[in-house]
């Protein structure tokens, strides 16, 4: 939420940055000075008249709000205010309210204009009102055009010259997917503007030719980087045979990217001189930022809002850099000497010190790059933002990703989800899973690489195996199914090799693995790769070489890299491990059989997910959102009110603390009832006799009350009966790489103790909730186990989308535990609920667009 005291910056249509806030007092100074910079056009059409200059009675209403029935936010370039939009509530608690704006005429066309009504509709929610309406000018086609392509229902009215527009503001399928497709064209067109600048100045690079900077400078200009370069020094008439100017501005070119390499203290300067001279973004190679201490963080800090305010964007700081190996661009602006081999796989690393041995690692391995980021302490460019543009980005087919933290995980989980579809993203994720508010603890390794998995990440473990699947990516074909064609000249290798097909989840196709022994030549193995390439039952290949003895075969027939290309021809995809030999470019070859499976293996999975239906988004009747807000307003939560507003019921209870208390709550209830010790994380434990069931009268209560509070206390809970049955459990968490996760698993100690719980991400499909339903693995008791009736499995899906759907709109709920929830043939009940909630900014992919 965007508040006086916490400003946003927000991305606009051409990439650059502004910040936005609520307007104050003190701005009236500057609203002055904006409308003085109207031209009579702008003012004539927002307020219907030649309106010169602001009277001082309507000054000090424009400048002064509430926040709440009268909102207005100011855009800033800068210092300067480039625009205005405000609502007004039509009367005392309506819930209809006026909204306008207006933009700069320098600054108009830029998409300030949808991201004002983004913020004022979001704080217009928060106060209670559902709707919007304007007056607009019949020739203001360009205001007009803001209202209609939101998505939203606008009904529109002619009367007295005037266009009369109403629409309501509650987010929608419609304006939500508008404002995510506004967001991912800003972010990948700020990101554009890095990586093929016009120009680039360089700061800090030394005279002498020492230095990080000069460095920089050197690999610059060595690697054949096609536009300008503008070494900034204070005194040098030139640097590395380049001539220097003591300004950026000073060079009289257009400058896109500025490279700094200065100390801390002088990066202030830097962004000054930056933005004076046009700068869209900087990398900010220095480190003594962020990952210095606290001073360092403030220093990072006040270099990125300084950056903001002046429209840019920063890489960084504490990163090795960025390159771009599109011949039309050649830019290496890294600490890498040498500018990566031209390729389709775009590279993110957010490590700064270990990307340089990540681009020779695959430099080796003949991996090409179209463009490589290093985001080091990722003070504002992210790996969100480099997914954004890789996704439209025609010279890039694969996306590989080393992630040392997640920034914000529920954007990176939605935006995997939709870019996977169209290519492959690989992802070299933390292990340490630290929690978040409310989040309990974290989720295991089988959970982790499960929600990956859905999200259509093909996640890897170490770095080896992140190069391993994309040099295979980038190199191969998907795999049609499972099924493997294993030929080679080892039985011992094949044999390993049909082991390691059966830990990866892949099938030996039948006839396989071929072994074609020892002593077979070039051509026999030729023959044996060919027919495995050309058999309809095999959807992979795996080819497996040990070298021969010494002098067991002439030289032309131990030449098996020979049979090789005519293999790759069948378009199927094969990975290779040759003991000797070249492999010939275009064949991932791998030292060991287990790497090459391993690789196949992860690549299958994220072919098996494509194929995948992924399932809809179901319409759930009996949900209010508002109702949801209401629940959760204060410190405390309404767990049982927070359900209901999701069409979920929760069996009653009535807290006791005396015996007579509980007497007269069963009475109300009605017998037979339950009685169960009220303390946290007693209420469903059976096992320890902290629940009673079935108490039919108050003698059968009175009893089971003394032995129940000597041993747990005087707190109790007083529950109707319900008809037994199956007990499962359902949980919401916030996991730091997903954000919002539902899981779902039986009830008991023995599932608790080994983890027996399925998870996925929000939001969920009717295919995510039904595959929750059977995954775990005591869920044969759901299907009617040994004899016992199956139970109504679709109400439990039904429950899991219903709980996805709060957790998708109700971003303060920040844990939620159903337990025990009793799955029955003839439906479900749910005997208690928890909730944990936090505030709505925790979770930064909620709201109106913001950085």
């Amino acid at each position: 939420m965007t508040t006086v005291d916490q400003p946003v910056d927000v991305l606009l249509s051409d990439g650059s940055t502004v910040g936005l806030r609520p307007i104050r007092p003190q701005d009236a100074p500057e609203i002055v000075a904006m409308h003085g910079r109207f031209s009579e056009r702008t003012r004539y059409l927002r307020y219907f008249s030649p309106y010169p200059r602001i009277p001082e009675r309507d000054l000090h209403r424009f400048v002064t709000v509430d926040h709440r029935d009268r909102e207005a936010f100011v855009v800033l370039a800068g210092d300067r205010i480039i625009a205005v939009g405000r609502y007004e509530r039509l009367g005392p608690a309506a819930p209809e309210a006026e909204v306008a704006f207006v933009v700069e005429d320098a600054h108009q066309g830029r998409g300030i204009g949808p991201v004002l009504l983004e913020h004022l509709a979001d704080a217009a929610r928060r106060a209670g009102i559902g709707h919007f309406v304007a007056e607009v000018l019949p020739t203001n086609g360009a205001m007009l055009r803001v209202f209609a392509d939101f998505g939203y229902q606008v009904q529109r009215q002619f009367a007295d010259g005037v266009v009369h527009l109403t629409f309501p503001i509650a987010p929608t399928e419609a304006t939500l997917a508008v404002q995510r497709g506004r967001e991912h064209r800003t972010e990948a067109r700020s990101i554009a503007r890095l990586l093929a600048p016009r120009g680039v100045a360089v700061y800090g690079a030394s005279a002498t030719g020492q230095g990080v900077g000069a460095a920089l400078l050197g690999h610059l200009r060595d690697g054949g980087y096609r536009g300008a370069i503008v070494p900034v020094h204070p005194g040098a008439r030139t640097v590395a045979g380049l001539p220097a100017y003591p300004s950026a501005a000073d060079a009289g070119v257009d400058v896109d990217l500025a490279v700094v390499a200065v100390p801390p203290e002088a990066t202030p300067r830097v962004v000054a001189d930056a933005a004076a001279a046009g700068v869209h973004g900087l990398v900010v190679v220095s480190a003594g930022f962020a990952e210095a201490g606290p001073a360092g963080a403030a220093a990072q800090r006040t270099l990125v809002r300084a950056a903001h305010a002046a429209g840019m964007r920063v890489v960084g700081p504490n990163c090795l850099g960025v390159a771009n190996t599109d011949g039309r661009v050649r830019l290496n602006a890294t600490l890498a000497p040498v500018l990566p081999a031209p390729g389709r796989v775009g590279f993110f690393s957010q490590s700064g010190s270990f990307g340089v041995a990540l681009l020779a690692e695959a430099q080796r391995r003949g991996l090409g790059l179209s463009s490589f980021v290093s985001a080091g302490n990722r003070a504002d460019v992210s790996g969100n933002d480099l997914l954004q543009y890789w996704q439209d980005d025609p010279g890039t087919d694969v996306i590989l990703l080393y992630l040392e933290t997640f920034g914000n995980p529920r954007k990176f989980a939605r935006l995997a989800r939709r870019i996977g579809r169209d290519k492959p993203v690989v992802a070299l994720a933390p292990l340490a899973r630290p929690t978040g508010p409310g989040a309990g603890r974290a989720l295991d390794e089988a959970a982790v690489s499960a929600l990956f998995a859905q999200s259509g990440v093909i996640r890897v473990d170490t770095v080896a195996e992140l190069l391993d699947v994309g040099v295979l990516l980038a190199d191969q074909p998907l795999p049609a199914g499972t099924r493997v064609g294993v030929v080679g000249n080892s039985s011992a290798l094949t044999g390993l090799a049909a082991t390691a097909c059966a830990g990866q989840g892949l099938t030996v196709a039948a006839g396989y693995p071929r072994d074609v022994g020892p002593h077979a030549g070039a051509a026999e193995f030729t023959a044996a790769l060919a027919g495995a390439a050309a058999d309809d039952r095999v959807d992979a290949l795996v080819a497996v070489f040990a070298p021969p003895l010494p002098g067991q075969l002439t030289v032309e027939e131990a030449d098996f890299t020979a049979a090789l290309p005519a293999v790759l021809a069948g378009g199927k995809p094969t990975v290779a491990t040759f003991l000797a030999g070249r492999v010939p470019a275009g064949l991932p070859a791998y030292p060991s059989v287990e790497e090459a499976v391993r690789a196949l293996g992860r690549v299958s999975r994220y072919a098996q997910w494509l194929r995948r239906d992924p399932g809809t988004l179901p319409e759930l009747p009996g949900t209010d959102r508002s109702a949801g807000q209401a629940a959760l307003r204060g410190d405390a939560a309404d767990p049982v009110a927070l359900l209901a507003a999701y069409g979920v019921e929760v069996v009653g209870s009535t807290p006791a603390g005396t015996l007579d208390e509980a007497l007269t709550a069963a009475a109300r209830w009605g017998w037979p009832v339950a009685l169960k010790a009220a303390a946290p994380g007693l209420r469903h434990r059976l096992d320890l006799g902290a629940v009673r069931l079935d108490l039919a009268d108050p003698v059968a209560l009175r009893r089971a009350y003394a032995e129940l509070t000597a041993a747990f206390g005087a707190d109790v809970l007083v529950q109707p009966m319900v008809p037994p049955g199956v007990a499962c459990v359902v949980e919401l968490r916030e996991d730091p790489a997903f954000g919002p996760v539902v899981g779902f698993g039986l009830g008991g100690v023995a599932t608790e103790l080994l983890g027996d719980r399925a998870w996925r991400a929000v939001p969920l499909t009717d295919r995510d909730a039904a595959e929750l339903v059977d995954e775990p693995r005591a869920a044969p008791l759901l299907r009617g186990h040994r004899g016992a009736a199956e139970v109504d499995r679709a109400a439990l899906a039904e429950l899991l989308l219903r709980v996805g759907r709060l957790a998708d709109e109700q971003p303060r709920v920040r844990s939620l535990t159903l337990n025990p929830v009793l799955a029955r043939p003839d439906g479900i009940a749910v005997l208690h609920a928890s909730v944990g909630v936090g505030t709505a900014d925790d979770r930064p992919d909620t709201g109106p667009r913001r950085l």
